[in-house]
């Protein structure tokens, strides 16, 4: 690694600047979180929009496969691989050779994505229309493939955003690129309204809101570029100069796309398997959508699948992106300069806040799966069945919270540092295990099955990969992270015998305001029984976020 090259000498900071890069770091990391916070609740409101209208049905089933493309590129480049391939080189020309420079790399950069993603997406389209022209198809296939179509192009704007994002991170800009998520929601909440007034037919209506997502992502590319430009960095004519750092970043980008995608791949994958083995809505037979396979899950499972995936990446988005996104600025930095002491200590308060917040939010999530399922979904179309479904995929996807966190953090450590194969090789490795996982368990468990397999190897991923950065960083402070898991063990059961207690007294019923009832006493009795908790036990980093002094 190229953090292992500089003397030793060099990687020794002062006080103040750790005190005052520890400031910047948790200004930063409020910014971005409470952003994210707004975005994620108003996809919580938009989720509950889309299965009152759809619930979880054939429908909703072929959206959220069709969706998962654009949405697995959005949070691959818009959380991940672009950034992660793209930003050192742009910090390093920024250090190295001043802002003319680093204009040049970012519109070169540009450029080359745009050309790159119009050829894919027209290369994709192009069977997928003819398939829809000349192909005898089922009715579910068909509006699969029509969604597909419609979605494509969201691939191209999404990745062009966060192209432009990564530049605004790399001049510590992080307000509107965490922002920006929050109007995709507004608008597709409108969508969903503006649809359900438009016709009662439910094909017609996921057709225009499909399109209204693609509106969305025209608004959040046009305000990217405007910020950009007013931040002091436009796109410049002089672009072709900077073809050499161009080939880096796309060499760079490659391996990274798979260790960063595999999440991505692994919800794929589910989705997948999901809609190929669930039998057709309202279907006598046995067989599954895909014919000569057997039905071995219920219709529905892929759209319970998506629902669940979105309440498990609630907390992981609220904190753990937030934390990725502002912490990669720093520790490649901190690379750049050989401050490897200063890294490592990144990543071990890195390791220790996704324990701290990672592992309540998994118990929290598992504990109270079916009153959060029942209150925020189960109306109109989605009946109490779906619910069930639903409540049993977050549960299993509940530790998932505090893994994904954890491989964020890891990952960030190889990319910064330029080592981009590590990554993708144990991602492969997982990807693997996931298939394997899901096949074996789908037959066994269902359609719950899939869940366990991706939280599975997602754990086992993220372990592997905190530990193979060890060799190059060095040894991390375990002993500082073994007392900060025991005392959120302990906080955690703390929480854990509250949030149970509360369920008891509070069933969930049939009205909404036992439902609401069963869902925020527990939850505010909880957080507030874990954080008295981790003050009496000496468990400070929750309380970081809300310390004025910003001090670790």
């Amino acid at each position: 690694m190229a953090a292992e090259q500089a003397p030793e000498a060099e990687e020794q900071t002062t006080t103040g600047d750790r005190a005052e890069q520890s400031a910047g770091l948790l200004a930063n990391l409020r910014i971005v979180s409470l952003c994210t916070l707004l975005s994620r609740i108003f996809g919580l409101c938009r989720d509950i929009a889309m299965a009152n209208l759809f619930g979880a049905g054939s429908v909703m089933d072929a959206f959220s496969l069709a969706f998962r493309i654009p949405n697995a590129a959005r949070k691959l480049f818009g959380e991940g691989a672009l950034t992660a391939a793209f930003l050192p080189v742009l910090v390093g020309t920024l250090t190295d050779s001043g802002q003319d420079r680093a204009r040049s790399v970012a519109t070169a950069v540009f450029v080359g994505l745009a050309a790159l993603l119009v050829v894919l997406t027209i290369l994709g389209l192009i069977p997928l229309l003819l398939a829809l022209l000349y192909v005898p198809m089922g009715s579910d296939l068909r509006l699969l493939l029509e969604l597909t179509a419609i979605l494509a192009p969201y691939i191209i704007l999404i990745c062009l955003t966060a192209q432009i994002c990564a530049v605004l991170h790399a001049i510590r800009e992080f307000f509107w690129p965490a922002f920006l998520p929050v109007l995709l929601n507004l608008i597709w909440i409108a969508a969903v309204a503006v649809a359900s007034r438009w016709s009662t037919d439910a094909r017609q209506q996921i057709h225009l809101i499909s399109w209204w997502i693609i509106l969305a992502g025209v608004i959040q590319l046009a305000i990217a570029a405007i910020v950009q430009n007013r931040r002091g960095l436009p796109h410049s004519p002089q672009w072709r100069q900077s073809v050499p750092e161009l080939r880096r970043v796309t060499l760079a980008v490659l391996p990274v796309i798979v260790g960063v995608g595999i999440a991505q791949l692994n919800a794929i994958i589910d989705s997948v398997i999901a809609w190929a083995v669930s039998a057709p809505e309202g279907s006598p037979s046995n067989g599954a959508r895909i014919a000569g396979l057997p039905a071995l899950v219920e219709s529905g499972t892929a759209a319970a699948l998506y629902f669940a995936q979105r309440m498990y990446q609630f907390p992981m988005g609220v904190f753990g992106v937030a934390l990725g996104t502002v912490l990669f600025p720093r520790l490649s930095e901190h690379i750049q300069r050989g401050q490897v002491s200063a890294a490592r200590d990144d990543i071990n308060f890195g390791i220790r806040m996704s324990l701290a917040i990672g592992l309540p939010c998994s118990v929290g999530l598992m504990l109270l799966a079916l009153p959060i399922t029942r209150l925020l979904f189960e109306h109109g179309q989605f009946n109490a069945a779906d619910a069930r479904l639903t409540s049993h995929m977050i549960a299993a996807y509940g530790p998932a919270v505090w893994s994904t966190i954890t491989l964020l953090i890891a990952q960030r450590g190889f990319y910064a540092a330029g080592d981009r194969i590590t990554p993708m090789n144990i991602g492969l490795l997982a990807v693997v295990a996931n298939v394997l996982l899901s096949v074996v368990l789908v037959v066994t468990a269902g359609g719950v099955g899939l869940a366990i397999a991706t939280t599975t190897s997602l754990t086992i991923q993220a372990v592997h990969t905190t530990l193979r950065l060890q060799r190059d960083l060095g040894r991390f402070d375990w002993r500082h992270v073994l007392v900060t898991f025991l005392r959120t063990a302990v906080a955690t059961a703390i929480m854990s015998a509250a949030v149970l207690a509360m369920l008891w007294l509070f069933p969930t019923g049939d009205a909404f305001d036992d439902r609401f009832m069963s869902v925020v006493l527990p939850t505010l009795t909880g957080a507030a029984a874990f954080m008295g908790a981790a003050r009496l036990i000496g468990l400070d980093e929750p309380w970081y976020l809300l310390r004025r002094d910003d001090s670790q």
